[in-house]
């Protein structure tokens, strides 16, 4: 009897490690010091959302393209003592919204603000949902500009030049300092540093490992490996790398990228 009972148990331990679904970091740009996989914590077919670190989220929302299909796109979670910034909104109003109910109804947590990549749809598609939710959004100034001149209308609410230090604590302790270095996947990206978790979201400036170039319609080719250049010089520190599309590794990623882009040496 108790021999049976000791197998049930284990089948239904078993069981249940293996529903909780996780994806590792890129085998070649995991931390060196980490074998942490990203665990699934939310998962429906508009958005997925995966802890990176113990209080960074990558969530992951899809838009459809012309070009190159449906395409998975990144953003970032940063959720610390029931207050979260958002990196990058999902592509689309559904995603929007059950991202920002898994937040504010099971994390419990107020919502900061949401900060703007560049102006790219990927980037800013379901702002409206955040604006009538009553959060606030971040952008410089050059996104701002060519999301404009680009026909958006829904449009970020708070601009800077170069650099924009936000807080989710009084203490100022809980920071996430967003930067513009240059220009790359386009004219206006910036990157957006977790210093506490020492996680860099670098949206479409940065390339997961094996990618192609992507998309280059608005981009600066010859000025890419510089910038990605600038933002290795400016983070040393940096653990963890969030690119725009593909899985998140470190700071291989960076240097991925950076020979993505060299120019040809003649």
């Amino acid at each position: 009897m108790r021999l049976n009972l000791l197998f049930c148990f284990v089948s239904m331990w078993l069981l249940l490690a293996a529903c909780q679904k996780t994806r590792p970091l890129s085998a070649k740009a995991a931390p060196a010091d980490s074998s942490q996989k990203q665990v699934l914590v939310l998962d429906s077919p508009e958005l997925q959302i995966y802890r990176l670190t113990p209080h960074t989220f990558v969530h992951i929302s899809y838009l459809q393209t012309q070009s190159w299909g449906k395409v998975a796109c990144n953003g970032l979670v940063y959720l610390s003592q029931n207050q979260a910034l958002i990196m990058d909104t999902p592509t689309d109003s559904l995603a929007a919204e059950r991202l920002i109910n898994w937040l504010e109804k099971e994390k419990a947590a107020q919502i900061k603000g949401v900060i703007i990549n560049h102006f790219h749809n990927d980037c800013l598609g379901s702002l409206s949902i955040f604006h009538r939710s009553q959060i606030p959004s971040y952008a410089s100034a050059q996104t701002l500009n060519l999301a404009k001149a680009n026909g958006q209308t829904i449009l970020p609410q708070n601009t800077f030049e170069k650099e924009l230090i936000l807080y989710l604590d009084s203490t100022k302790k809980e920071a996430v300092r967003n930067l513009y270095l240059g220009a790359a996947h386009t004219q206006d990206n910036i990157v957006s540093f977790v210093e506490k978790e020492k996680v860099l979201f670098g949206g479409c400036m940065v390339k997961a490992l094996d990618a192609s170039k992507g998309n280059l319609a608005d981009a600066d080719t010859l000025a890419w490996s510089e910038t990605i250049q600038k933002v290795k010089q400016r983070f040393p520190q940096v653990q963890y790398v969030v690119p725009g599309h593909g899985e998140s590794g470190n700071r291989a990623l960076l240097d991925y990228t950076y020979q993505l882009f060299l120019p040809t040496q003649k």
